[in-house]
């Protein structure tokens, strides 16, 4: 048997072989670009080569040997933000959302700065999961579109920003929504109508609001506050009158000898009419 000395000797010399194993495997991962010094046409033309061969992070990084080997030349700019569209290309969205505020920050007076803001919500935009994970992505996908817009309303990137703003707003809202049934169904009521206000005052103008309508009638109804319950009915009712939402509602406050009448001073009747 080998002695206690020998084992040890063995597990080392197995880590270091382990180890060694790893740097390699972490090394063949990455391209591996042999840099060297050419003009600027030469290497930005080297890195679009790279792009239209759909090698994405090799581009990224030749685009962005462009700019270090010439970094005062008008092509550096150029470069930079290429990088920026190579690593978005190839889904690492945080290397390019790193590239496009560099870019931002050193050039702020560029041209091109709109639409650098535009690639960098795109890549927030695209990481947007589903309403059953968290939002975190969604809210940083909304505050840069939103950015984009307030900066540059005039662009054609803004134009396509409004779009995507409505449709991450009604993915918030479904969030929202989503937590209020949950709440709802463990009858925490107070939680589940505070989640279906901030669809009404937040996202109102998404698809998810005759159900919050209908589910603050369910809820308040449940808790025994019929003036809330009736002026949800009421607003729903009046803004969406052939909803199956309101159908539901009107059958819940007819089950409890009530209809939909609305109260001005009521939440709802505020919150609806600060927008409307």
């Amino acid at each position: 048997m080998p002695s206690a000395a020998s084992r040890g000797s063995v597990s080392s010399g197995l880590m270091a072989m382990l180890a060694a194993a790893m740097i390699a495997l972490s090394a063949c991962s990455k391209p591996q670009i042999n840099y060297q010094e050419a003009s600027v046409d030469v290497l930005y033309e080297d890195a679009l080569a790279e792009l239209n061969d759909k090698q994405w992070t090799t581009a990224a990084l030749k685009f962005a040997e462009v700019e270090r080997q010439h970094p005062y030349s008008a092509w550096a700019r150029r470069a930079m933000l290429m990088s920026a569209y190579a690593y978005y290309m190839g889904n690492k969205y945080s290397d390019s959302i790193l590239a496009t505020e560099r870019f931002v920050g050193l050039h702020p007076g560029n041209k091109d700065v709109p639409y650098a803001y535009y690639l960098k919500a795109i890549c927030y935009y695209e990481q947007i999961t589903d309403v059953g994970r968290d939002q975190k992505m969604t809210e940083d996908a909304l505050n840069s579109l939103e950015e984009l817009v307030r900066r540059f309303p005039t662009t054609e990137y803004a134009r396509d920003a409004r779009l995507k703003i409505d449709m991450t707003k009604d993915h918030l809202a479904g969030k929202e929504l989503a937590i209020g049934r949950y709440y709802e169904r463990r009858r925490e009521y107070v939680a589940a109508i505070n989640r279906f206000r901030n669809v009404i005052v937040n996202y109102q103008t998404t698809s998810h609001v005759p159900e919050a309508l209908h589910r603050l009638t369910e809820t308040y109804l449940a808790m025994g506050v019929k003036k809330e319950a009736q002026t949800a009915a009421a607003v729903l009712g009046y803004n969406f009158p052939g909803s199956e939402w309101y159908q539901d509602s009107y059958a819940l406050l007819t089950e409890a000898h009530l209809e939909p009448v609305e109260d001005k001073k009521s939440w709802i009747s505020r919150a609806w009419t600060a927008v409307f």
